[in-house]
């Protein structure tokens, strides 16, 4: 096998995260977004003793399992790569590929519990960011996802189906808009270029609507006429606000130097159970509302009773999980690295008349130290990345009798469950919650005992 070569094989297995296994001439091949059954033609990108990569580059048969696309966009963009499979086998899929990362790292589980399903599997996603480019080299503007396998290619998703018809209105607004005033795109390798990116952030029960360009300042271009045809396009939510933020940075990243609202206001509010949220530009929310409540139910669920309990919500973001827990614990205590998260926290609780709510800025490894209260319960619900190590010594070291783990990313969680085993924890319960249906993605629960002999 040599890199560069181009082979035929079938593809046997789909792993967490989207990479699969396929077999050529003996040798294992990693290959991504492809599906158990397909058979592809591939070109080996890396050959190396204890690892070999590959990239598809075509599709020659489809695997027994898919049925019929329903996106147009389906195998161009690089998103829903499962959308070709009936749900309730993507499903399967994620709940086997959970279990097996268990079983892996050998963590002992005494009930795997059946993966909850997302209440919608179309038109879930209440926040899309899109990126300005061209879907071929030296081509006109479009405005999209990135095509599968490329980081530069951009094509216009304006049939995306997990995202609703005001999604799309908007994209394609904003898009006609840049080429009827021949706005360039921002070139990622050139680094030079006007427009960058737009997201889009909805609010399932409240319908209210932000839009954000963001672009860097080649161009004094100003976007009042753009926010006049915005404001009259005829849409199922309202626009509350309209913010164009300049960005100069190297990182093909949202972010902002600075921001300027063109009419409305920065942040928008979203319902989850009887609370009020206020969502800004670049606070984390849950982008399935239904979905998180879900995954939150589970929460309460895992962990029981808390009245009369202190509970400390680790990697607590804008304070959502806190604030649904605050309404039957005794205290809640959030910790978030962010300060713009924190702050967006302490104003939610106000607005919710939750009194019993504390949030705290500053790294979990270091503020879990300063905490005087012992706690009786705690749940978990780090980034992608897991636990840091000294962070897990310290929470460990509260030896708390219940702890509940939610996390994003199943790979690192397992990873973080063996400390958990070797302090004596048992892992009682575990449970997949899909809130991201035809991607690679699922959150997870866990609960944790301890003995108190441990």
């Amino acid at each position: 096998m040599k890199k560069g070569t181009v082979y035929e094989g079938v593809v046997e297995e789909l792993q967490y995260g989207g990479k699969s296994k396929v077999f050529i001439e003996g040798e294992e091949v990693e290959v991504k977004n492809v599906l158990p059954g397909q058979k592809i033609r591939l070109r080996v990108t890396k050959n190396r003793r204890n690892k070999r990569q590959g990239k598809v580059l075509d599709i020659i048969e489809r695997s027994p399992i898919e049925t019929e696309k329903t996106c147009k966009h389906f195998g161009r963009c690089g998103g829903c790569f499962m959308q070709s499979i009936a749900y309730e086998e993507q499903l399967k899929i994620k709940d086997e590929q959970i279990q097996s990362l268990f079983k892996q790292e050998n963590i002992k589980v005494e009930e795997f519990l059946p993966i909850k399903s997302s209440p919608k599997i179309f038109e879930y996603r209440n926040k899309m960011e899109f990126t300005f480019g061209d879907e071929e080299k030296n081509g006109s503007i479009t405005l999209g996802m990135h095509k599968k396998g490329l980081h530069h290619d951009i094509i216009t998703v304006d049939d995306c189906r997990i995202m609703d018809e005001d999604f799309r209105r908007i994209l394609m607004t904003v898009l006609g808009y840049a080429r009827k005033n021949n706005l360039t795109q921002y070139n990622s390798m050139r680094h030079d270029g006007f427009l960058r990116h737009l997201v889009v952030r909805k609010g399932h029960y409240t319908k209210e609507i932000i839009v954000h360009l963001v672009s860097t300042t080649q161009d004094s271009h100003e976007f009042n006429d753009l926010g006049k045809v915005l404001g009259r396009l005829d849409l199922d939510g309202e626009i509350v606000g309209f913010l164009h933020s300049l960005n100069d940075g190297l990182a093909d990243i949202v972010q902002s130097d600075e921001m300027r609202v063109i009419f409305g206001r920065k942040e928008y509010k979203e319902k989850l159970f009887y609370l009020t949220f206020e969502i800004s530009p670049y606070s984390f929310f849950q982008t399935n509302t239904l979905g998180a409540e879900s995954l939150y139910l589970e929460v309460i669920e895992f962990l029981g009773d808390v009245k009369g309990k202190t509970v400390i919500d680790l990697y607590s973001g804008t304070g959502t999980i806190a604030q649904v827990l605050a309404k039957d614990a005794k205290k809640v205590i959030g910790i978030e690295l962010v300060q713009e998260a924190v702050d967006k926290a302490i104003e939610n609780a106000k607005i919710n008349n939750l009194s019993n709510c504390t949030f705290i800025a500053g790294d979990v490894k270091e503020k879990m130290l300063e905490i005087r209260e012992k706690p009786d319960a705690m749940v978990i619900d780090p980034p992608r990345e897991g636990i840091h190590d000294k962070a897990l010594r310290d929470i460990l070291s509260h030896k708390l009798d219940e702890m509940v783990y939610v996390s994003c990313n199943p790979k690192t969680l397992v990873k973080n469950l063996k400390s958990f085993q070797e302090a004596g924890y048992t892992v009682k319960k575990v449970r997949g919650v899909d809130l991201f249906p035809h991607t690679s993605h699922v959150e997870t629960v866990v609960l944790l005992t301890r003995a108190h002999n441990s």
